[in-house]
């Protein structure tokens, strides 16, 4: 097993726990990142949980029902078990009085933990679930060409099912209203893109490292380029994606508390553990291969919302958020669930480091189109 990688961070953000880990990131002259100023000046003075909250929720409500008669459903959710998820899902059901239907996509690397969340939430909220299954085979061989690339992003081949999927089935069936988990209460600070933190689905770099490290067709992977569903799907279509949480009172530990007290939900150790990839990942070999830990942007959402401490968070990020016999096992258990051996694996993570700069893409037109989005308001997060 490696051990992991020393922090290389010469400066730490006084308010938060970024740091130049982040090569891009900028302090002002208290000490406070570029996160935390754009959270005050952009964020939090567009971010209303309170009346305007309540009655921006009452008319999102009455357009997706009045859009929905006649339908099985008035809108879709992308449910993965996670903590925001199914908080979504919640507010929409009980608090919304939508009739949503889940929309589950399985890739492989669902922990039992999340799919009991998910079984829990579809009878607790008498709602209907479609899963959409990916071909294993397929997803294998993606996540093994991603994994060859040698860049931090691998999560992409995830996320290229997981909204690729969802995009398509509400463009297959009509449906004009997708509701979403994202939120700014445990989401203000998005991890930097030199953290794999890519801007979205882009097919071109997906072709590239598919054509290069893959071994096969990815003949029925869903995979939707992010400029397609944010203008054609989005803009042309009319299809619509609203955010809930960003609407009503939505701290993580109250919502943990709740889900647990009314339908049995239970809480993860940390974001994203719901993906048993997912989180090998970010604990493991975004840490130890490159020095990054997506833990920085998470837990500093939570400083920025009052949710927990600066002090809480330095104590908790300067260990391995799971234990090192534990890690050991996963790092056996996705190399064998991948067709690798562990000294294949081992070698793979050896390889020289590279970034998606190193391959066919088109980041600067989803940055253009993003400012776009800033320019007009409609992003309110810092995205670098």
């Amino acid at each position: 097993m490696n051990e992991a990688i020393p922090s290389t961070a010469t400066h730490t953000c006084t308010r938060c726990i970024m740091d130049t880990s982040d090569p891009n990131i900028a302090f002002d002259d208290k000490g406070r990142c570029d996160y935390c100023v754009n959270f005050e000046a952009t964020i939090l003075p567009n971010w209303d949980t309170g009346a305007g909250g309540a009655e921006a929720l009452a008319k999102l409500a009455y357009r997706i029902k009045a859009d929905g008669q006649g339908k099985d459903f008035d809108c879709i959710i992308g449910l993965s078990g996670g903590l925001d998820s199914s908080y979504a899902a919640y507010v929409a059901k009980e608090k919304m009085g939508l009739r949503p239907l889940l929309f589950h996509v399985d890739a492989g690397w669902n922990t039992d933990q999340a799919v009991g969340n998910i079984e829990k939430l579809v009878d607790g909220l008498g709602l209907e679930l479609f899963t959409e299954v990916i071909n294993w085979e397929e997803m294998k061989d993606l996540q093994s060409a991603f994994l060859r690339s040698g860049i931090p992003d691998q999560d992409l081949p995830q996320d290229g099912a997981f909204f690729s999927g969802l995009y398509k089935f509400a463009r297959q069936y009509k449906v004009k209203h997708i509701i979403t988990g994202s939120n700014f209460s445990t989401e203000c600070c998005r991890e930097p893109e030199e953290w794999g933190g890519y801007l979205g689905i882009d097919t071109w770099l997906f072709n590239d490292i598919h054509r290069q490290f893959g071994k096969r067709p990815l003949a029925t992977f869903p995979l939707t380029d992010i400029l397609v569903y944010k203008l054609y799907y989005q803009k042309i279509l009319g299809m619509k994606v609203h955010y809930p949480l960003n609407l009503v009172p939505y701290v993580k530990k109250d919502a943990e508390e709740e889900l647990n007290h009314l339908f049995g939900w239970k809480s993860f150790q940390h974001k994203h553990h719901e993906s048993r990839f997912t989180r090998f990942y970010e604990d493991y070999w975004l840490p130890r291969r490159f020095g990054f830990h997506k833990r920085r942007a998470h837990f500093s959402s939570l400083i920025m919302t009052g949710q927990m401490t600066r002090e809480a968070a330095l104590k908790r990020i300067a260990s391995p958020e799971m234990d090192e016999h534990f890690l050991k096992q996963e790092f056996e258990y996705v190399a064998h669930k991948l067709d690798l051996t562990v000294d294949e694996l081992q070698e793979i993570f050896e390889t020289p480091k590279k970034t998606y700069r190193d391959y066919r893409n088109k980041r600067w037109m989803i940055s253009l189109g993003t400012t776009v989005l800033r320019t007009l308001g409609l992003e309110k997060r810092h995205f670098r």
